[in-house]
């Protein structure tokens, strides 16, 4: 019996540390929308998809950097915000899980969710 009461302490204790990263995960998805639409959307100078579309982003203190490309438009680049994730909360069992959520980057969530972002007309020289 005591066996089985040690095997569940630990369990339990392992499953309960790191809360934001098992309840929320290590990404998240933000909805990128431009005016024009049909702007190319590039993560950290990947492309990933075309607007308007739900990016899924890698969470962290500092936002990824996005750039939105169209033809005949300036290119429009910015760091979606990030904000505490109040989830990290419940790592009250001990410092392990604030370290795993901190080193996951789920310690943080994007706020906000939506962006809306307008294009700029090039400039003709």
């Amino acid at each position: 019996m005591k066996k089985v009461f040690t095997v569940a302490a630990v369990s339990a204790t392992l499953m309960f540390s790191s809360c934001a990263t098992i309840f929320t995960g290590t990404r998240q998805n933000v909805q990128i929308n431009s005016s024009p639409p049909a702007a190319d959307i590039e993560v950290d100078g990947l492309k990933v998809g075309v607007t308007p579309m739900a990016v899924s982003l890698k969470k962290g203190f500092t936002g990824q950097t996005v750039s939105l490309k169209l033809e005949g438009y300036e290119t429009k680049m910015f760091q979606p915000t990030t904000d505490f994730n109040a989830v990290a909360v419940l790592n009250f069992i001990g410092l392990i899980g604030w370290g795993v959520d901190a080193a996951t980057g789920a310690m943080m969530k994007y706020n906000p969710k939506v962006y809306e972002i307008q294009l700029e007309k090039k400039k003709s020289n």
